[in-house]
């Protein structure tokens, strides 16, 4: 079988979006275009890397009736069948049921798990970018989609890209070549549809289908998605009342599974909780992916029948984190989608770190919160950009939620260094801004430099990070 392919720029909602066009021949056939909507790398439990491809259904051009062929170092194989075209049906959401509509997946998701020690894969001529063994240089983004939600009146221009930079962010990053992203999660959020009286996000698709997942993830992260293979936390809006369908269909780097697809409501208390793992950054780091998507803004009392199981599944969780920071030699990085150590404001107070997670955390280590070996936490959840150091033994915490969502209530300027986020924490200085942008981290011998950068690349500060100490080269707030 032969292929070639060519390649289309199509604009769309104010970004450009490349569509590989790759013929697939059989020989003794004559050429098939295939439009590949995209395709990039996953990496998940141990450092499994997974090929992703997303294409239009109804396409067949290899002996598997949906899904194109890879070439893994120069041998081509098809891709596996993920998930099918389908429409799902009407389900609770967390809109009331006039603001929801069904899913539409007019889409096929193939994959392949990608051999340890490959060195070139394609799809149809688009070359993936491959996980390497110790990544030197991490793009850390978060909280990136564009967001129309009715209950709170919010409506995002997400036809300016000075309103919502996403993909100015993802562009910017690309360019600075890393060699893996970190998706803190919250990628989805066009939930309802905009008003008519709402100028800035006229014609944007909305609900939890193909369509919006394409406006506000595939399409504008395109370049970010071919520059590197990513690692992707699991934010609140990707919980099963929301976009939890096109999360496992797209994102969850785990085998799919019907009853963890969130398509029926009466599986929720499965789908909603997936286990914690490691992957490995080096022989002596590790990341440790926690799925934090339901753990909500207050704490957990485990008396009450309401709390019982996710108190239950949380603690599993966390006692499983406790195991994978335990492994002899080897440092961790601890990454969510809620902010653990952290800082907010609510109601014009500062708030702390998350309730719901301190509350299950302090069971297994009171006051610490972390098991030991955890150096750095990373997060998102709060649209800012936070670097923060604490004199107590706690590990460092970075918080980049600054991805193109509306941006949350600037912190306190000088802040009052005396309000911890949980008891028994010190805090020692916090470096924050609320202007969009990423952050950059940059292994230097057994440190970490860690740049966060504005919406055009443009450096804002930058941090070091030695053992679980934090310093950066200006504090307070960012102008």
């Amino acid at each position: 079988m032969l292929s070639t392919c060519r390649f289309l720029v199509v604009a769309s909602g104010g970004a450009a979006l490349v569509l590989a066009g790759c013929s697939f021949v059989p020989r003794g056939t004559a050429p098939f275009q295939v439009p590949l909507l995209a395709a990039y790398v996953l990496v998940g439990e141990n450092g499994a890397a997974s090929a992703r491809a997303i294409l239009p259904a109804g396409i067949s051009q290899t002996s598997d009736p949906a899904c194109p062929l890879i070439t893994v170092d120069g041998k081509s194989q098809p891709m596996t069948l993920r998930a099918a075209a389908t429409t799902v049906a009407q389900r609770p959401t967390a809109s009331d049921a006039a603001n929801s509509k069904p899913a539409e997946f007019p889409v096929t998701t193939c994959e392949l798990a990608l051999p340890r020690n490959v060195s070139r894969a394609n799809i149809g001529g688009t070359q993936l970018r491959l996980p390497k063994a110790e990544p030197r240089r991490i793009v850390l983004i978060g909280d990136t989609g564009c967001r129309m939600k009715k209950a709170d009146d919010a409506w995002q221009a997400c036809l300016d890209e000075k309103q919502w930079p996403f993909r100015l962010i993802a562009d910017a990053a690309a360019a600075m070549s890393p060699d893996l992203v970190l998706h803190v999660g919250d990628y989805h959020y066009r939930e309802n549809a905009c008003p008519p009286d709402v100028p800035g996000c006229q014609g944007s698709p909305w609900g939890y289908g193909w369509d919006t997942w394409q406006a506000d993830l595939f399409e504008p992260a395109a370049k970010l998605l071919a520059a590197a293979p990513w690692v992707v936390a699991r934010g609140n809006h990707e919980e099963c009342r929301r976009a939890g369908q096109g999360w496992f269909r797209f994102l969850d780097p785990r085998p799919f599974e019907e009853m963890r697809s969130c398509n029926e409501a009466t599986n929720d208390d499965i789908g909603n909780f997936t286990a914690p793992y490691a992957v490995p950054m080096a022989d002596d780091l590790q990341l440790i992916m926690f799925d934090s998507a339901v753990s909500g803004h207050r704490p957990f009392d485990p008396a009450k029948p309401r709390d019982a199981h996710a108190f239950k599944q949380y603690r599993e969780q966390f006692q499983t984190v406790d195991m994978l920071a335990g492994k002899p030699g080897v440092s961790s990085i601890f990454l969510n989608h809620h902010p653990v150590l952290g800082y907010s404001v609510f109601d014009g107070r500062v708030q702390g770190g998350s309730p719901a997670l301190l509350s299950v955390m302090k069971t297994l280590h009171p006051q610490a919160y972390f098991p030991p070996g955890v150096q750095l936490a990373l997060h998102g959840h709060v649209h800012l950009f936070e670097a923060i150091n604490f004199s107590s033994n706690h590990p460092a915490t970075i918080v980049s939620g600054m991805g193109g969502d509306e941006l949350s209530t600037v912190l306190p300027n000088p802040f009052p260094l005396n309000i911890a986020p949980a008891e028994g924490v010190k805090l020692d200085s916090i470096t924050h801004s609320n202007q969009f942008g990423f952050v950059v981290m940059d292994k230097q011998g057994s440190n970490w430099k860690i740049g966060s950068y504005d919406v055009y690349g443009t450096l804002k500060t930058t941090c070091i990070l030695t053992g679980s100490k934090l310093r950066c080269d200006k504090t307070g707030l960012l102008k």
